[in-house]
């Protein structure tokens, strides 16, 4: 199949969805010969977005998907023979490439925080090393996609929020991905209606005030819509004067629908303008006119700050429809999401563990092959983490000792412990899928359940309290002489 001009999401496969560099190392690997070394790598993100104290897990499930279903085809090796650097040899084996590697992850939707491991790669070297480029891609977006999301959630305050972002999102893919991981981040539905189609999130939508503009009047205009949508029937009413036009011209068709016995509620969508003010307005007005719990959807820019500004000033609105800012993550465009190896296998089968040092102490890598831990107090809000090493058994509750991340030496501790859980859960073992895969609505589920376990301070949207990732011990002292020796 020719696939130059074919959309994105109808390739055969994504093999290349990679940067260069990955597939000139796999080549330098392969003809050293070292296609049997294992290397173990992390994806961890080293800082959350601004004033921000917590992460969703994304695009996981899709980097699974993107696993299961990776293998190069005819014509991605045709263009890498046209590019005349890689031999015959090596495209050959690129044609019989087999999957080995074991993955770990957390499960999509986790809370999740700065310099603790997300997803675990482990085996050959050229595989896990091709892996990097497209795991980086699809996981630090919907992470940080998701993570707006959920605050902006949180601002509404239990408002149902509609992801709005289609028109403003970075392209087809950045419009289909931004929308699941908003709906797995909290978001009701979408307008985005393929993505409505691959993920089974709820559509919704209004009319554009182009459709009250081609009608000669905007009472014609909004009999029209009613008419035809009568269940899903929204009114954008600032068209031309709200107060004087819009809000008027809404409640008359509304109130001829209940007196034709159409079931209907009544339902209007601010667009822009005074918000809070135009809110009261209309929320007054409506109830004057008989009409009882109307649904005020406000729009026009918003974020988690000034729907919570809005709140604040007591703002009629009930429903919130979100889109430039969300999709594009308007004030943290990018999650800063590494893939480090931090072990390697050597010829006896022993992993020995790898550090990458910097002049910048805060990019020092925490070594070794590394097994998170939660803790949860007895009410089931999450204390902390604790990373420990393939060889120690975590504790159970109580005082949990441990050690600062940046500090290996510094003892620090989380207290009152009543329960623990792993976080990384076997996704793929030896290159075979052990797990189930989860529908947008289960992780949008989880998610919520994850959120709730997070106490306020974590979920202040000004300055949150900074949550507790320890290394054990035995981490800690690892660490501590491996930065000694380099």
């Amino acid at each position: 199949m020719n696939t130059l001009h074919n959309p994105w999401f109808q390739r055969e496969g994504l093999a290349l969805l990679t940067d260069f560099y990955q597939l000139t190392m796999m080549a330098g690997h392969w003809k050293e010969e070292r296609v049997d070394r294992e290397l173990s790598f992390e994806y961890f993100f080293r800082y959350l977005p601004p004033n921000t104290g917590y992460a969703i897990a994304a695009g996981v499930e899709e980097f699974l998907h993107y696993f299961e279903h990776l293998y190069f085809t005819e014509s991605d090796l045709e263009y890498l023979r046209s590019l005349k650097i890689f031999d015959d040899c090596f495209l050959e084996y690129l044609r019989h490439f087999e999957k080995k590697c074991t993955i770990r992850c957390v499960p999509e939707g986790t809370a999740v925080f700065p310099f603790e491991p997300v997803i675990q790669v482990e085996g050959p070297i050229l595989e896990a090393q091709l892996l990097e480029t497209a795991l980086l891609n699809i996981v630090n977006y919907q992470t940080l996609i998701a993570t707006k999301a959920s605050r902006i959630c949180l601002a509404a305050d239990g408002d149902p929020v509609m992801e709005f972002g289609l028109r403003r999102a970075h392209g087809p893919d950045g419009g289909l991905s931004a929308s699941r991981a908003a709906f797995i981040g909290g978001c009701h539905s979408t307008s985005n209606v393929l993505a409505g189609q691959l993920y089974g999130i709820p559509v919704a939508g209004t009319h554009a005030h182009s459709w009250v503009m081609s009608f000669s009047s905007e009472l014609e205009a909004f009999r029209t819509f009613a008419r035809l949508y009568p269940e899903r029937c929204i009114l954008l009413v600032d068209t031309y004067d709200p107060v004087k036009s819009g809000i008027p011209n809404a409640i008359r068709t509304f109130c001829e629908l209940r007196e034709q016995g159409v079931p209907i509620r009544p339902a209007v969508r601010l667009d822009s303008g005074d918000l809070a003010k135009l809110s009261k307005i209309c929320y007054s007005m409506m109830l004057q006119a008989g009409l009882e719990n109307p649904l005020i959807v406000a729009s026009n820019d918003l974020n988690e700050d000034l729907i919570a500004d809005l709140k604040r000033q007591g703002a009629r609105i009930n429903a919130w429809g979100v889109g430039t800012q969300l999709v594009t993550a308007y004030d943290a465009p990018a999650l800063p999401g590494v893939y480090k190896a931090v072990a390697m296998k050597d010829t006896s089968g022993k992993w020995s563990p790898v550090i990458k040092t910097s002049f910048n102490y805060e990019k020092a890598t925490d070594p070794g092959r590394k097994y998170p831990q939660r803790y949860l107090n007895d009410e089931g809000y999450i204390l902390g983490d604790v990373m420990y090493s393939e060889y120690e058994t975590p504790e159970t509750g109580g005082i949990i000792e441990g050690r600062s991340r940046k500090h290996p030496q510094v003892p620090r501790r989380i207290e009152n412990a009543a329960q623990s859980q792993p976080l990384l859960r076997e996704a793929f073992v030896l290159g075979k899928r052990i797990s189930a895969e989860r529908t947008a609505a289960e992780i949008r589920e989880y998610a919520a359940a994850q959120q709730s376990g997070l106490t306020e301070e974590f979920k202040r949207l000004r300055n949150p309290e900074r949550y507790p990732i320890l290394l054990s011990p035995a981490m800690g002292d690892l660490k501590h002489d491996l930065l000694l020796m380099h």
